[in-house]
């Protein structure tokens, strides 16, 4: 993340008087981890100039300080890291090739997040009970809803978005188990992969109006049974107005059981179809 300059002064030391602001001789890293490990995180960020450095540095194990003339010979172990495809980045000229086959010696691919779902629960309790304590709040788990919308969403921002998500709803939760009100509308959303939902266009075609206002009212029903037919809640599951909300549900029957305890299939007539329902039923 720092300037070439400042990087090269970072990892390889300065003499006094090499630079404005250079007032004595520094070490730089590759010294001070002598006999030891250096991290360089996001690799794949260096300019094409620190690149060759690089590569010195890994050929010969050698370092020059910023404005000195003798080699310092360096005995560490280099670890790399990036969310870049390196390979990629070979083919189109951004990154050297031969840097690239100099740290790729023993490659290690850390799996997303989202190829690894099995690691959610574990990872969202372990952050639940870190900001529970810190913000000293009565937090006692998350609930199965809650659970199930983490374990189906994708996490585009891996581990560190999962952590941010649990702290904002350990921040916003106001019972003793996180509910999915508390999680972000995208995270919601994202763990409601419906079935049903035929993305394919038929042959015969396809009303597509009926189709879209089936839909609405499928997912409706199911925000209505989820909040415990809350209607200000379902609309905010939904990323509706309530205003919205309201006319459609009028439109489509639904305000007559608003307050039907989850689980009681809400919809326009005794013993119409709660989700999931076939394409096709629906708005009567």
């Amino acid at each position: 993340a720092l300037p070439g300059d400042l990087l090269e002064s970072e990892l390889f030391g300065h003499m006094k008087g090499s630079f404005t602001g250079a007032s004595s001789n520094k070490k730089g890293l590759f010294e001070v981890a002598a006999q030891g490990t250096i991290f360089l995180d996001e690799i794949g960020e260096t300019s094409p100039a620190m690149q060759i450095k690089l590569l010195r540095v890994l050929q010969e194990r050698k370092i020059r300080r910023v404005g000195g003339t003798e080699e310092v010979d360096v005995d560490v172990r280099v670890i790399t890291a990036t969310n870049q495809d390196l390979e990629q980045m070979v083919r189109e000229k951004r990154f050297r090739e031969d840097l690239f086959y100099r740290i790729h010696v023993i490659p290690i691919r850390m799996p997303a997040l989202r190829e690894k779902p099995e690691d959610i629960p574990a990872l969202a309790e372990h952050f639940l009970d870190k900001y529970r304590r810190q913000m000293a709040k009565p937090l006692t788990g998350i609930s199965k809803a809650a659970m199930d919308c983490l374990e189906s969403y994708r996490w585009p921002g891996n581990v560190r978005e999962l952590e941010n998500v649990i702290e904002r709803a350990v921040a916003l939760e106001s019972s003793e188990i996180v509910q999915p009100e508390s999680l972000p509308r995208e995270v919601r959303l994202g763990g409601s992969e419906r079935p049903g939902v035929d993305i394919v266009l038929p042959e015969a075609g396809v009303d597509l109006e009926r189709h879209l206002e089936d839909l609405r009212r499928r997912f409706m029903v199911e925000a209505m049974e989820r909040a415990g037919g809350v209607q200000t809640r379902a609309a905010e599951i939904l990323g509706m107005t309530f205003r919205s909300f309201r006319y459609f549900a009028k439109k489509y029957g639904l305000t007559a059981r608003e307050g039907a305890p989850s689980g009681e299939a809400p919809g326009p007539e005794a013993g119409a179809p709660s989700w999931p329902a076939a394409a096709g039923e629906g708005a009567r």
